[in-house]
């Protein structure tokens, strides 16, 4: 197991598989690095590095009480790419994972990082505020936490089936994949879990979006029923400078999972481009 002992004492648990030029990837909530199989496979087998952590809080990493928001999950990734020494490397964010993506570069900037790309992910902001009147009302997120206090367990369960598109018509759904997302979200700290809610909802990416200044891919599904497409990737590619934006219809949140040849085409496509 590759283990980083962070500057505060906490542990961050990561996969460095292969050799060539770094692909690192950020998982989305309430998952860890396993999120990211079918792409890393897929990508290693095609002479690339391919880097994924478990962020704080989740999966293998520890789990300390504070530092569960955006600020310091972009911090520690930064310690991770100046302990592996990367550079021309390529950012991967999915979901949470992608807001993580946009507050690293936004506080640490591209000197190590050549091309971004930002799948289903929350920025530029999830919550509904007068500013952003597309975004979900507080209460959608206080219901998450709600039923995540109640039973965290038939919650990750349940979760699923919009996750993945599962619940519309005519869906084939995956009874493994369903467990693999329960173990992932249950293998993390409730109390990190329940605070990356607010960090997921809350936090405003948009100066960090402004401040991206290399090559950057936005893929949104515009059936994503976690991280709907409108308040989101649509407006991440207005405000990144340049971002080319792809949408596919009917395609559901969990779309690196459910779609996984279609996305890893997609991405090896940009990153040879």
């Amino acid at each position: 197991m590759s283990i980083l002992t962070l500057k505060d004492g906490n542990t961050l648990y990561y996969k460095d598989w292969g050799t060539g030029q770094p692909i690192v990837f950020s998982h989305g909530w309430p998952l860890t690095a396993d999120a990211w199989d079918a792409q890393m496979l897929f990508l290693g087998q095609q002479g690339y590095r391919v880097i994924a952590h478990d962020r704080r809080g989740n999966g293998r990493s520890s789990q300390p009480w504070d530092g569960n928001e955006m600020d310091t999950y972009a911090d520690d990734l930064a310690e991770l790419f100046e302990a592996l020494d990367l550079k021309d490397a390529v950012m991967v964010g999915h979901s949470t994972g992608g807001g993580e993506v946009a507050r690293y570069l936004g506080r640490h900037g591209t000197k190590r990082v050549s091309k971004a790309v930002l799948i289903g992910a929350v920025p530029p902001l999830m919550l509904k505020t007068e500013k952003n009147p597309g975004g979900l009302p507080l209460s959608v997120f206080d219901g998450l936490r709600a039923s995540l206090v109640a039973d965290r367990s038939q919650f990750y369960k349940d979760l699923t089936l919009p996750f993945y598109g599962y619940n519309r018509p005519g869906a084939k759904i995956s009874e493994g994949v369903r467990d693999s997302f329960w173990l992932q979200g249950m293998l993390g700290s409730h109390k990190s879990e329940y605070d990356t809610i607010k960090a997921f909802s809350e936090t405003d990416f948009t100066e960090d979006l402004k401040k991206i200044d290399i090559p950057t891919l936005v893929l949104h599904g515009d059936d994503d029923q976690i991280v709907p497409i409108g308040a989101a990737g649509l407006l991440s590619a207005k405000i990144v400078k340049g971002a080319t934006l792809k949408v596919y219809p009917g395609f559901p949140h969990g779309m690196c999972t459910t779609h996984a040849d279609e996305i890893n085409a997609d991405l090896l496509a940009f990153i040879k481009g």
